[in-house]
């Protein structure tokens, strides 16, 4: 089998889970099937990345990922062309769109339907997307999806049938270093000071949810307030989070983080005392696993995937409430019990998730997608 990897979409060090989600997959894919013929079909910023050449064969696309409507004209008139070149028997997408023709099979990943439930997410790109997903779910001949919530958004919000849809969770995020910075290092490197530590990981967005997390670390007395590290790729909505910071007094508490190495977050998994994610939706939560794996302690919203993915192993509240959240928080910070109880609970729940399985369910996902078009032809 000749498998085509749709990664136009994908800037290196700028894409968080979708970077994690493409990464991971594909060399769990390798793992399973040696034998497997892989194609990666990147854009130009992909392209002078070292280590998607080093892991399997690339074809450029002659666009730019940061440019929307250069990677929607890739996708859709550019792409096709060049994998029926490259002789491929099924294109993967990996995030959410897809091409919507070629001589080639037809599986798209979608992660969620954020576009639908929290259009402020994405801004302007919300219109394409209204278009764009729809025209993937009905083009191809499988969809794949990482939980069994966003299956129910896809058959209810979309229409998808459900005998096109393939539940194939995901690993547990990043796979964790040998080699990492030592907690001190991180601390001076990022100016974290030497006390308690509170680690959220995620791309700074509106339906991130990280208004309210900075709401409830207010509600917090400074005397037992932690100090919170935003970790994550910038975008133009972090300045409104930095001002809000400011607005309700816990600028002094926060670190906002860029992108950093992954050593470095390794390190600052380490240093946590415990790890929040708000999310008012999401499709999977790798972040979640990914801190749990770890033995991070968790303190996660309820809503979308988080509390299927979550089960019993974390701390859950509503988001929309920073009251609920502040009293997640000061619960692992002050109670020792409850973080080693959930740091043990959180390495079992993670121990359900692997890249393995994640890719013995994609590879039967593309043989479904071949099986349907021999029997249609």
């Amino acid at each position: 089998m000749h498998v085509g990897l749709n990664l136009i979409f994908l800037v290196p060090r700028e894409m968080s889970g979708l970077e994690t989600y493409a990464r991971e997959l594909t060399t769990a894919l390798l793992d399973e099937r040696p034998d497997l013929r892989i194609t990666a079909f990147v854009n130009r910023e992909a392209a002078d990345d070292r280590m998607w050449g080093e892991l399997v064969p690339t074809v450029t696309v002659p666009v730019y990922g940061r440019r929307r409507a250069d990677w929607v004209r890739g996708e859709q008139l550019l792409l096709p062309r060049r994998a029926e070149r490259a002789r491929v028997d099924v294109v993967h997408s990996l995030a959410s769109t897809a091409p919507s023709w070629g001589a080639f099979n037809r599986v798209v990943t979608i992660h969620d339907v954020i576009y639908k439930l929290h259009p402020e997410a994405h801004g302007w790109r919300t219109l394409a997307l209204r278009a764009l997903i729809p025209l993937a779910a009905r083009r191809s001949d499988r969809v794949i999806v990482p939980s069994n919530t966003t299956r129910h958004d896809l058959e209810r919000l979309l229409r998808v049938p459900g005998k096109k849809i393939d539940v194939v969770p995901n690993g547990i995020g990043a796979t964790p270093l040998e080699h990492r910075t030592p907690t001190e290092e991180v601390r001076r490197r990022y100016d974290l000071g030497g006390g308690p530590l509170l680690l959220t990981v995620s791309l700074k967005r509106p339906n991130k949810n990280l208004t309210r997390l900075l709401d409830a670390l207010a509600l917090i007395p400074p005397e037992r307030r932690p100090l919170l590290v935003l970790a994550g790729h910038a975008t133009p909505y972090e300045q409104t989070l930095r001002e809000h910071a400011h607005r309700v007094g816990v600028a002094a508490h926060t670190r906002f983080l860029p992108w950093v190495p992954a050593e470095d977050l390794e390190g600052l998994y380490d240093a946590a005392t415990a790890f929040v994610f708000p999310s008012l939706y999401e499709g999977f939560g790798l972040p979640v696993l990914e801190a749990m794996s770890r033995g991070v302690p968790v303190a996660c919203s309820n809503r979308g995937a988080l509390a299927e993915v979550a089960d019993a192993a974390a701390l859950t509240f509503d988001p929309e409430n920073a009251r609920a959240i502040a009293t997640s928080i000061e619960m692992l910070t002050a109670d020792e019990d409850e973080r080693n109880r959930l740091s043990r609970a959180g390495r079992e729940n993670a121990a359900r998730f692997s890249w393995a399985e994640t890719a013995r369910r994609t590879l039967a996902s593309y043989e479904s997608a071949l099986e349907y078009s021999r029997r249609t032809t």
